[in-house]
C-alpha cells in the first residue's frame, strides 16, 4: 500500500478564473483569532493572500474552497526562505568576523551575501512555481 502525502489545506474564496488556474483569496488569522475579545484586542492579526491554484473541478469566482498542497512542500519553502539565509548569515558573520573587528563591515558583509544568494534562487524561479503547485477544491 502506498504511503499517502500529508496535506496542508486552507479555505478561500475563488476571486478570479483563468482557464484551469484560479486566484484564491485566503484569510489568515493570527493564534488568537478565536479569542472572544478579539474584536476590542489590537493584538489580532489577520492577513489576506491570493494564491494561484489548479482547479480540480469546475469552479466560479465566490465559490468557497478547500486549497491544497504537499507538506513536503512547506518544508522545502521554509527551508529556501528562511533557513539557508539564516545559515550563510550566520556562517558569513563568523568567518568575517576572523578576519575583521569591525562589526559594522562584518554585518553589511553577511547582509550582502544574501544578494547572491536570492538571484541565484529567482534563476530557478519558473522550476519553482512548477514544483509549488496549489490545488482548489469546492469544500
Amino acid at each position: 500500500m502506498a504511503k499517502q502525502e500529508k496535506l496542508i489545506e486552507h479555505e478561500g474564496i475563488v476571486q478570479s478564473i483563468s482557464g484551469n488556474s484560479v486566484q484564491v483569496l485566503i484569510v489568515q488569522n493570527s493564534a488568537c483569532a478565536g479569542c472572544h475579545a478579539q474584536g476590542v484586542c489590537t493584538a489580532a492579526d489577520k492577513t489576506e493572500k491570493i494564491i494561484d491554484a489548479q482547479a480540480m473541478e469546475t469552479l466560479q469566482a465566490g465559490d468557497k474552497v478547500k486549497v491544497y498542497a504537499q507538506q513536503r512542500l512547506g518544508v522545502k519553502a521554509t527551508l529556501l526562505a528562511f533557513v539557508i539565509p539564516f545559515l550563510l548569515i550566520f556562517i558569513t558573520l563568523a568567518i568575517a568576523g576572523m578576519f575583521t573587528d569591525k562589526e559594522a563591515v562584518t554585518g553589511t558583509i553577511a547582509l550582502a551575501m544574501l544578494v547572491p544568494y536570492y538571484i541565484i534562487l529567482s534563476f530557478f524561479k519558473d522550476k519553482l512555481q512548477k514544483e509549488f503547485v496549489f490545488y482548489a477544491k469546492k469544500e
